[in-house]
């Protein structure tokens, strides 16, 4: 199969190599795909770069994390059934060295998830990570049926995501944006209401919210926990999933009297109850015809250094894809 790798981390034109490998075989209760759309996420840039400092964790390492396409060959295990099917994919490169950036990925059964025919392979190589924090996020404190939650980064993937989910869960949702020309995007995915994060943000969120909000999901921890402690109802809570800042200053006692509660969410190891709970709200949202992202680029393999260069752009807009 045709595949992308790397076997150093470090910039993508130094370390992305494009080539052939054997192709993959699934084991007991796994599937293959052979992939006609992987998806790129943050997380796979970082890992790349080594962002953390964990090193390499296996000698090559396939990169992406989510995907799409369609399964060619079952295992022990598994219904023949299942060849055939159009699926979405989450987890391939999550403790595995290989993920969906090749020809063909092999997952467990359980992390391809049936892809209506109505929804593209593009925007199915989109769900994964996403979907799965943003769902997470909004549920980690509890239900939030006729809460107030504030949504930070609205108008980024798990911000449309989780304004979705938390609006089809009987939530008010408020959304932030950096600019003016996110409001459609934010608006398109559920929020009610649509703030600009600038020096006005803490009066008008209190105007649509003078009791508090009840929780926020958070993508930048540091810049905004201060904010969030001003806006939060005392009981409320946060759930984070990103940070601008490694080691951000936290007002420990602000925070206690307030009786917060801080869920820091990291996707890989989510419980499988959690996952499996965002997939069902995907099908569901997907079945009510949600339209989910913008695909606002696409990269062949051979350009996947392209696509991470792209990816690495702060200012993007959109998803970017890498096509097969």
């Amino acid at each position: 199969m045709r595949a992308a790798w790397y076997e150093q981390q470090g910039p993508a034109r130094q370390v992305l190599k494009l080539g052939t490998m054997n192709d993959p075989l699934p084991g007991t209760d796994e599937v293959r795909i052979r992939v006609a759309a992987s998806g790129l996420n943050p997380g796979d840039i970082k890992k790349r770069q080594d962002t953390f400092g964990y090193g390499m964790p296996y000698p090559r390492v396939i990169p992406h994390t989510d995907g799409a396409g369609v399964v060619d060959l079952v295992g022990p295990g598994v219904p023949s059934e299942w060849v055939g099917r159009r699926v979405w994919v989450h987890g391939a490169q999550t403790y595995r060295p290989f993920g969906t950036a090749a020809e063909y990925t092999v997952v467990p059964a359980r992390q391809a998830v049936p892809l209506p025919d109505n929804v593209s392979m593009d925007q199915g190589a989109c769900f994964g990570i996403p979907c799965l924090t943003a769902h997470r996020a909004v549920h980690a404190a509890g239900s939030v049926d006729g809460r107030t939650v504030l949504v930070h980064g609205g108008a980024g993937s798990v911000g449309v995501c989780a304004s979705q989910f938390a609006r089809r869960s009987g939530a008010r949702v408020i959304a932030t944006i950096r600019a003016p020309r996110d409001e459609a995007t934010a608006l398109a995915a559920g929020a009610h209401h649509v703030l600009l994060n600038d020096e006005r943000l803490s009066r008008q969120a209190r105007a649509l919210a003078p009791q508090g909000v009840d929780h926020i999901i958070e993508v930048a921890f540091g810049a905004n926990v201060r904010t969030d402690l001003d806006l939060l109802a005392t009981g409320g809570s946060i759930a984070a999933y990103a940070t601008d800042i490694a080691e951000p200053a936290l007002p420990f006692w602000p925070l206690l009297f307030k009786n917060t509660r801080i869920f820091l969410l990291g996707s890989d190891d989510f419980t499988d109850d959690a996952r499996q709970a965002a997939v069902r709200a995907v099908s569901d949202a997907l079945a009510d015809g949600w339209t989910a992202f913008e695909i606002s680029a696409r990269f062949p393999l051979e350009d996947i250094a392209s696509a991470h260069e792209w990816l690495e752009q702060p200012s993007r807009r959109g998803r970017a894809v890498v096509t097969l």
